[in-house]
């Protein structure tokens, strides 16, 4: 499958509804599990973003259901929407850290 880089800033939709923090972790891997998704890494709070997750996933529709799942409604951005090379991905967390 194709490593995507979801780049979400959370709207009041998705997991910032889950008021305590410690589960926010778990609406993510959920919301992945719900829509046939891998997620390998997730950071919290990267560069401008609330949340920023490398994830396997099918195509670019469901890259960005999981993005729109964890509460990027509004806030989706070209970068969600293609996948990237592990080299192209590495020099993105790099550029964001």
């Amino acid at each position: 499958m194709p490593t995507y880089i979801a780049l979400c800033n959370f709207t009041e939709q998705g997991i910032r509804n889950v008021k305590d923090t410690t589960k926010r972790a778990d609406a993510v891997r959920e919301a992945a599990k719900k829509r046939g998704v891998d997620m390998t890494q997730i950071f919290w709070t990267m560069g401008n973003y609330d949340l920023v997750t490398i994830i396997e996933a099918p195509d670019d529709a469901t890259a960005t259901a999981f993005s729109l799942a964890v509460g990027a409604a509004g806030n989706i951005r070209t970068q969600t929407l293609r996948a990237y090379s592990k080299e192209e991905m590495n020099g993105i967390l790099a550029k964001m850290g």
